[in-house]
């Protein structure tokens, strides 16, 4: 199944010649409920870090994604679990789009390929779709995001209510946006390891010891 975020089209229909029953039925209709207001991204490396995916990628950079269960709760979940088999450890991003998105999550390296575990059913919500945003990618049916998943470039608004938002880059997005482009890049930038900070797993050999974020991070599992 082609799990390739898929393209997103905006239509405007407009309906004319409405009878005045229908007109005077849309009148009654109830008001719609208030938004649900969602919570709000932490960006404090030493809080809630059970919540925090870590992401050594293979150029030694460490990035931080804050992960919103408030958001998402299911797909936090899967994030987490498949995190914490090591599904992720080595798989590259496989998709690379200038002035839109980085995605990874397929160990194929074809955009076809997902988990072992079972697809998700969506969990679209109204937070949208900013710089450093992390969403599910998935195939045309709402309820085939499994394991892939991509990190926005720069607000991409079309996308929202579409695709699973569910975490924040929360530091060192620049190591996001030096991610190899491509369809496949030519030479891929890898996940080396994925971990959550609360399981204080040490970066790989591959990070430079004089990296600030990888000992903010490794310095904030420490205090914990």
């Amino acid at each position: 199944m082609l799990k390739a975020l898929t393209s997103v089209t905006l239509a405007l229909s407009l309906s004319f010649g409405l009878s005045g029953a229908a007109l005077a039925k849309d009148k009654k209709a109830p008001e719609q409920e208030a938004k649900r207001v969602y919570a709000p991204v932490n960006f404090n490396l030493n809080e809630d870090r059970d919540n925090i995916l870590l992401l050594d990628l293979s150029d030694g950079q460490r990035v931080a994604i804050r992960l919103m269960p408030d958001w998402a709760p299911n797909h936090v979940a899967r994030i987490k679990e498949l995190t914490r088999q090591g599904f992720y450890n080595g798989l590259t991003f496989h998709r690379v789009i200038d002035g839109f998105m980085a995605q990874t999550g397929d160990p194929t390296g074809t955009g076809r390929g997902g988990s072992l575990l079972g697809d998700l059913e969506p969990e679209f919500n109204d937070v949208p779709h900013v710089r450093g945003t992390v969403s599910m990618a998935r195939a045309r049916a709402e309820n085939s995001a499994n394991s892939q998943f991509f990190i926005v470039f720069y607000p991409k608004f079309a996308l929202d209510r579409k695709y699973t938002n569910f975490g924040r880059v929360i530091a060192n997005m620049a190591a996001v946006d030096a991610i190899h482009r491509g369809e496949p890049p030519a030479d891929p930038t890898r996940v080396v390891q994925a971990s959550i900070a609360a399981d204080n797993v040490p970066p790989p050999s591959v990070m430079p010891a004089a990296d600030p974020v990888g000992e903010q991070i490794v310095a904030g599992a420490a205090a914990n």
